[in-house]
């Protein structure tokens, strides 16, 4: 009993650390992600799926339920209801659903390994192309205001705002483009 409590502690904390890490994350799931790994995908920013793939939390077979934080964030990314209905229904995610459930964010067209990753790195470009102090700021934001009260969201949101205004990528930017377009 101990050491599944130490592995659940352990893992949690681990896919936690995953979560808040001040970069942006995709779980690139290419064939089936079960149980933990099914757990693993919820820690990340965005999922991408292979055709064929399929995700499922697979717990209550087992006689347990999700331990390494999978159930609390599977409710954040697809609400309430379909959590539950993913959860004790031991469903079968393939992409469409996936897509559906706004649980995925595309379904690559590749199945290959090689070029499955080379689409994966392609449509994440799209969301880490830039600075990078501003991209973690970015993140930092949104993890505050996934985690925090209001209130405290919005007084990180404020803080990190002036660390960025004014500094390089702003001042640069107001070079490039005086007035959006």
């Amino acid at each position: 009993m101990k050491d599944g409590m130490d592995m659940c502690m352990f893992m949690q904390n681990t896919l936690t650390r995953l979560m808040r890490l001040p970069l942006i994350s995709v779980a690139l799931v290419q064939g089936k992600a079960f149980g933990g790994g099914a757990e693993l995908t919820t820690a990340c920013d965005f999922r991408l799926m292979t055709p064929g793939s399929e995700i499922r939390f697979v717990h209550k077979h087992m006689g347990l339920v999700p331990g390494w934080g999978g159930a609390a964030r599977l409710v954040q990314i697809v609400g309430s209801g379909a959590a539950l209905q993913l959860l004790s229904g031991t469903a079968r995610v393939d992409p469409e659903k996936a897509l559906r459930l706004g649980f995925s964010e595309q379904t690559l067209s590749s199945s290959d390994e090689t070029r499955a990753l080379e689409e994966a790195r392609a449509w994440l470009s799209q969301y880490t192309e830039g600075p990078v102090s501003v991209i973690r700021a970015m993140k930092k934001v949104v993890t505050a205001g996934r985690e925090l009260p209001l209130e405290d969201a919005l007084r990180t949101e404020k803080d990190i705002f002036g660390t960025v205004w004014g500094g390089p990528a702003n001042l640069e930017a107001l070079v490039r483009r005086p007035k959006h377009k």
